[in-house]
């Protein structure tokens, strides 16, 4: 079996900052065939970028900073403990991260002067921000993100210049309204789309300021013909447009595995082909190529429950709750992608992570 390279099931709890072995870290990445365990703190949907300055970037929908972390908080419900800013990190080898504290949150956005009456009017424990990604647009960075309060939208956000830092501008002002879980691809003929939801997509112009044509919905052919609920994204790979989305194996919310999906086409609008499996327990994860061209997709703590053992995993029957392998914090998990006969292959290569459960409701 293959073992992470910390001392598996240790609660996140225990595990001071900095008590990761750097050398094993380090060994893992190089090799490049199991899950990596890199990072500790609260974390959903994590989002990694390796940007023109050589530091990979990381966000994701955090806790409140400065509070203590609530573990095995679910983010979810009225006993949710996720906050209203976006914290960023970065690094240089995946192995040690620099904090770049809170570059962003929810009052630097378009709706706390928009909506201003309802920001002031609910107090700032009930605030959410939630699925934020960074990326880099012409020599400065935007923000993207949801959120359900106090006012249920999105923002869409851009920096002055290169540093990760406000004033922030909204170049669509109004017009990015509220958009699930919404991301953003550059196209090679330097378009940008936002994609949202499961799954809407739309180019914007190239000043960024308006969308340049209505918003069209894609997903994959067949009986699965959406990719799930949420976390989808675009990547371009070997040619081909991968559609990247997110659901439980059983199809029922909060029941099964949280898992990666995607399906292919030729164009960006489609049509695609029929939903593909990417990986168990990598559900709203990021696919990210590191500095030697290699994938890996983020991974993190979704479950009702604490870390369920992985002995036995790929048999075992997980339909009755939400449950996970994933420790609390960043998780990496290596991807092979490759091409077979002219297919599109993208799966996890780490065994606990490869294959659908026997919970699964579609068949691969």
């Amino acid at each position: 079996m293959l073992q992470p390279t910390r001392r598996h099931f240790l609660s996140a709890a225990a595990m001071a900052p900095g008590a990761r072995l750097r050398g094993d870290v380090k060994r893992a990445l190089d090799e490049h065939k199991r899950a990596v365990w890199i990072k500790d703190g609260w974390v959903r949907d994590p989002y990694i970028v390796l940007a023109p300055d050589g530091f990979y970037y990381y966000t994701g929908t955090t806790q409140t900073p400065g509070q203590p972390e609530e573990i095995y908080n679910s983010g979810l419900g009225p006993k949710s403990k996720v906050g209203w800013h976006v914290q960023a990190w970065r690094s240089r080898d995946l192995v040690q991260w620099e904090s770049l504290g809170t570059p962003f949150s929810l009052a630097d956005g378009y709706w706390a002067k928009a909506e201003k009456a309802r920001f002031d009017n609910t107090p700032r424990g009930e605030w959410r921000l939630w699925a934020p990604e960074f990326h880099w647009i012409d020599g400065r960075w935007a923000v993207i993100h949801t959120s359900p309060s106090p006012h249920r939208s999105s923002n869409f956000s851009l920096t002055a210049g290169p540093d990760l830092k406000g004033p922030w501008t909204h170049p669509l002002g109004a017009a990015i309204g509220q958009r699930h879980d919404p991301s953003l691809f550059k196209d090679d003929d330097g378009t940008w789309w936002m994609i949202w939801g499961a799954t809407g997509i739309a180019p914007l112009t190239r000043d960024l300021t308006a969308f340049a044509a209505p918003p069209v919905t894609i997903g994959p052919a067949g009986a699965f013909a959406k990719m799930g609920h949420e976390g989808c994204l675009m990547r371009k790979i070997h040619g081909r447009y991968v559609l990247f989305g997110t659901g439980w194996s059983t199809g029922k919310m909060r029941k099964g595995s949280y898992n990666l999906y995607y399906a292919v086409a030729g164009k960006i609008t489609g049509p695609y082909g029929e939903r593909k499996f990417a990986g168990r327990f990598l559900g709203h994860g990021t696919p990210f190529q590191d500095k030697k061209n290699r994938w890996w997709c983020t991974a993190f703590y979704n479950a009702n429950l604490p870390p369920t053992p992985d002995a036995g995993i790929r048999e075992r029957d997980l339909s009755d709750d939400a449950q996970t392998i994933n420790q609390q914090g960043l998780t990496i998990v290596p991807l092979d992608v490759s091409l077979a006969k002219g297919e599109l292959i993208i799966r996890a290569k780490d065994p606990r992570y490869a294959q659908p459960g026997p919970d699964e409701a579609q068949k691969f």
